[in-house]
């Protein structure tokens, strides 16, 4: 009999390792910078939404990722100084991205364990946004790069990109699963293509990543960890 399920496809950013704490770390570096060059009436979070509305506005230009953060950061500057930022604060932020680049990676709790017992029983894909070189040096230090069949970096996540990565290196996506902690990215969109969305949150998300969970579809699942998933994918295939 064929299993319901053959493909599973990983997240990478804050579902395999620790990502959006660095973007935060920066943000806070860039609201210390700008203290003093912003209108007196315009507190930190007036100044961050700015910066979010930037990034949102900048999505489509520079997609995901580093060097998208630090144009959007530089562009905020810009704006909300009237062209009045210094020419050195600008320098400090671009060398803050920069820092965002060298960063350690720190695997999340079961995402080795999960990934390894997975391959041995199913295909496993990963599948993540962002910067391409950025992506690899993760991918490379992360030490899992060997445990996946195929390895997609893709500027969306949309039931399209899913119907075509799970067609090609699986079953199609109705026997596929993805695992992520972005409800906007990860799981809607795969329930939405016909596969199996599964939710493993993470204690800080971007804001531009939030979206209502799936829960009238028998194919939405959020477990607390990935040390839950071989459990899951085991009762559903």
């Amino acid at each position: 009999m064929a299993r319901n399920l053959t493909t599973i496809g990983f997240d990478a950013d804050d579902t395999l390792w620790h990502n959006e704490r660095f973007f935060r770390v920066t943000q806070e570096r860039f609201v210390q910078l700008l203290q003093d060059h912003i209108p007196q009436a315009m507190d930190q979070p007036s100044l961050e939404r700015h910066l979010l509305a930037a990034e949102r506005r900048n999505l489509g230009r520079y997609g995901y990722g580093v060097k998208g953060f630090i144009l959007s950061m530089i562009e905020t500057a810009i704006e909300v100084t009237q062209q009045q930022v210094p020419a050195s604060v600008i320098q400090e932020l671009i060398v803050a991205g920069q820092m965002m680049l060298s960063y350690p990676i720190e695997l999340l709790p079961h995402a080795r364990a999960a990934v390894e017992q997975l391959s041995h029983s199913h295909r496993v894909v990963l599948i993540t946004k962002g910067d391409l070189l950025d992506q690899e040096r993760k991918l490379a230090q992360s030490g899992l790069g060997d445990l996946f069949d195929a390895v997609e970096i893709v500027s969306e996540k949309t039931p399209e990109i899913y119907h075509e990565i799970f067609a090609r290196y699986g079953d199609g996506a109705e026997r596929a699963m993805m695992v992520g902690n972005s409800m906007r990215s990860d799981v809607v969109p795969v329930v939405t293509a016909g596969g199996w969305g599964t939710y493993v949150p993470h204690g800080q998300i971007w804001e531009l990543e939030h979206a209502e969970p799936p829960q009238d579809s028998l194919r939405y699942h959020a477990l607390d960890d990935l040390g839950h998933l071989p459990a899951l994918v085991s009762e559903i295939g």
